[in-house]
């Protein structure tokens, strides 16, 4: 019994370290946020959830792309809690903000990355994206992320870098580092150079949003592959160390838990997805738009969560990740 007693002190103590080494803040606008119990807590994680990812850039010296290069990720788990897909948003896509009248923000048609900016960035920037996003799609979220992909090279160090499959040859126009087609050990400043390419692309951010997930999968299998789940100082790194690059908001679920209920997805359970979607120039200004009748499916198939059947029937918009 003093031995079960000392092993639940020490679960309780590194959940407490888990919970302490992530930032949180309430990213979700409260439209978007799927309701929880009276006491603002869930009764307990169960699927389908949806969680939003905002990936952020953040290069100051960064002469290309300026200060910020944003991702936009959905993550949706279904209610057999053994898959998940992404869903990658174009940053381009064309769509409705709605007015933030605290900010003095009166709405507009605009790209989905300005939300962020009309929404003064930060916390109050995310909370306008997700609202756009929920009045877009009709679906609220459990949970939201700000990732730092910059940071995310302490966590690839931690790991030893990752194992990718490179599936276009790739000139990096920052580093001027080639990456050639063919499954290969990268280290965690390639990594991050190759995720971050899209200019050079023949199909520009379309390509750099499937190189994102690959990178997400090649992440979690790196972690497996390890055995993380099963060690917890190794966790205890891993979480450390990715933590100081994100911002969190888990609607009122703890991080361990969440990460406890996950535990069955497989990295070869990871799905990745495109917005049906194409490029256009309007006004001189280039769009991203959706293919309305493709697109309204996709909505729908979050919300009911089909997106087994959904992506059966819509093989185009699957990415190979």
């Amino acid at each position: 019994m003093l031995v079960a007693a000392g092993s639940l002190v020490a679960v309780v103590a590194l959940a407490h370290r888990y919970d302490s080494a992530v930032n949180k803040a309430d990213l979700l606008d409260p439209s978007a946020r799927t309701p929880v119990s009276a006491d603002g807590t869930p009764a307990h994680i169960v699927g389908p959830l949806n969680f939003l990812l905002l990936g952020s850039d953040a290069r100051a010296n960064d002469p290309i792309d300026g200060q910020r290069s944003d991702a936009i990720i959905i993550l949706h788990i279904p209610a057999s809690m053994d898959r998940a897909y992404l869903i990658s948003v174009p940053r381009d896509l064309r769509v409705p903000i709605p007015p933030d009248p605290d900010l003095g923000f009166r709405g507009s048609t605009e790209k989905i990355n300005g939300a962020f900016n009309y929404g003064g960035g930060g916390i109050s920037g995310f909370q306008l994206v997700s609202k756009t996003l929920t009045q877009l799609m009709g679906i609220k979220f459990d949970g939201a992320g700000i990732i730092d992909f910059e940071g995310f090279q302490r966590v690839v160090a931690l790991l030893g870098g990752v194992d990718m499959c490179i599936d276009q040859e790739t000139k990096s126009i920052h580093t001027g580092a080639m990456y050639h087609v063919g499954c290969q050990h990268l280290r965690p400043w390639q990594a991050l150079d190759y995720v971050r390419q899209r200019k050079s692309l023949p199909d520009g951010d379309y390509d750099r949003q499937r190189h994102q997930q690959q990178f997400l999968k090649a992440i979690l299998a790196a972690a497996r592959d390890q055995g993380l789940a099963r060690n917890p100082i190794r966790l205890d790194e891993f979480i450390r160390a990715g933590g100081s690059s994100l911002i969190v908001d888990t609607n009122g679920m703890s991080l361990p838990d969440l990460a406890l209920a996950l535990r069955g997805i497989a990295p070869s359970s990871v799905v990745g997805l495109r917005v049906p979607s194409y490029p256009e120039t309007i006004g001189g200004i280039s769009y991203v738009l959706p293919y309305e009748t493709q697109v309204a499916t996709l909505y729908q198939a979050i919300v009911e969560d089909t997106l087994d059947t959904w992506v059966t029937g819509n093989p185009l918009w699957v990415n190979h990740v």
